[in-house]
């Protein structure tokens, strides 16, 4: 009997679904109210927050996107194996990336940018690479193409780049800019 119980028990648990994961999406009504849901009723809803899976950012296929690379390497003049390290710094190249501050897709863009950078859907590889290419040039004309300076720009702003005067003593952008460098100068030698 206490065997016949163990099994009872042992199969009622393996019926239990496992964790449920979901994107979650905005709605923004008449009166401003904002709503979220993972099981949008309507197509006013967007995506507002891709889910990440425990595992989502392991580096995929480094090779993968080469082509969209090259392209919008060749369109605003900016070093392919720049672009494709902050890429491999910002994502692993996962097109589904979502920081926790927000920002999305293979180049990391915030939404706050969208607009300025014409970008509809961040999650297509091709608008973000494009997007976050043309805001990389942006830096990097802005700081006079001292790559290091245009990096600390790409990942805390250029106003506390403007305010330091210099890499900011965050030690997540100094730890950024050293990442990033080292892929670029490895992928230049390749």
């Amino acid at each position: 009997m206490t065997r016949l119980i163990f099994f009872f028990w042992a199969a009622l648990w393996l019926m239990l679904p496992g964790p449920v994961h979901s994107d979650i999406y905005r709605y923004v009504d008449k009166d401003g109210v904002v709503h979220f849901t993972n099981t949008p009723t309507s197509p006013e809803y967007v995506l507002y927050m891709r889910e990440h899976k425990k595992n989502d950012l392991r580096l995929t296929d480094p090779d993968r996107y080469d082509d969209l690379i090259r392209h919008a390497a060749d369109q605003h003049g900016v070093p392919f194996s720049l672009i494709k390290a902050v890429i491999r710094v910002e994502s692993a190249f996962k097109p589904t990336a979502v920081s926790p501050k927000g920002a999305k897709g293979l180049m990391q863009i915030m939404p706050v940018n969208f607009s300025s950078l014409s970008v509809t859907d961040p999650f297509d590889p091709s608008q973000n690479i494009m997007a976050g290419t043309r805001y990389l040039k942006q830096m990097l004309a802005r700081y006079q193409q001292q790559i290091p300076l245009a990096l600390a720009a790409y990942n805390a702003g250029p106003d506390a780049v403007d305010r330091y005067r210099q890499i900011p003593p965050f030690k997540e952008t100094r730890e950024y800019v050293r990442k990033v460098m080292a892929l670029y100068n490895r992928y230049n030698q390749a």
